[in-house]
């Protein structure tokens, strides 16, 4: 049995707040799945809750939305019992929270923008309903790049495919990965070339002189400010 939820998020709103409302969502959707095998097979709440270790009326609370956080273990042992199988995967959703650093890596690169070029922090991606939004936004005349900052990387290709699939679906030019200028992320560029050169080929300086002057930066590039 499997239940695809889909979600037209809120623009605007905190990455607590969309992940309070995404789990309980998933959990109404999983008590209901219970509810249904578990009458399906014949069972009782006694069958099943004396079994899973809440008590039956906690099982009843829980059946009737009353337990707001049943834990990831507890709902597993609970699905088993009836006869599923809980899976779980995590994936690239809105913008994370960011440290302080972050706004400084920003605007240190926005500050080398020409005037010429228009700039949009937070921009939503244009696809209905997708929580994710770039960190910033250049648009120039006939082009638009996005812009992500990170402030301590560490995971190469985590970084790369999130940046990927932002580019596909965010109705850009290409993107302008900005990164500080410090020692962790200078080793971090070392140990990761042979993943992140193939994805940013323009040199950072090249997209630095470009954006300086108002032009294109003719591709993906990773900028260090």
């Amino acid at each position: 049995m499997a239940t695809t939820i889909i979600v037209r998020w809120r623009r605007g709103r905190r990455p607590a707040d969309i992940g309070i409302e995404r789990g309980q969502l998933l959990l109404g959707v999983l008590v209901r799945e219970e509810v249904i095998a578990r009458r399906d097979r014949g069972l009782t709440l006694d069958d099943v809750f004396g079994a899973a270790r809440p008590s039956p009326a906690m099982g009843s609370r829980i059946e009737r939305g009353q337990v707001p956080d049943v834990g990831i273990i507890r709902m597993a042992t609970i699905l088993s019992i009836v006869g599923l199988d809980l899976s779980a995967r995590a994936y690239p959703g809105g913008s994370p929270l960011r440290d302080g650093g972050h706004g400084v890596v920003l605007g240190r690169f926005r500050s080398i923008l020409h005037s010429s070029l228009g700039w949009g922090s937070e921009v939503a991606l244009p696809r209905l309903g997708d929580p994710r939004a770039w960190d910033g936004l250049i648009k120039g005349p006939g082009w638009r790049f996005g812009v992500e900052a990170e402030t301590h990387p560490t995971d190469a290709q985590a970084l790369v495919r999130r940046i990927e699939l932002k580019v596909r679906d965010g109705a850009v030019d290409g993107v302008i990965l900005v990164l500080p200028t410090t020692r962790h992320v200078r080793t971090f560029l070392a140990a990761a070339r042979d993943v992140v050169a193939p994805a940013f080929p323009v040199p950072g300086r090249r997209a630095v002189e470009l954006l300086r002057a108002g032009v294109c930066p003719g591709g993906n590039a990773i900028v260090l400010v």
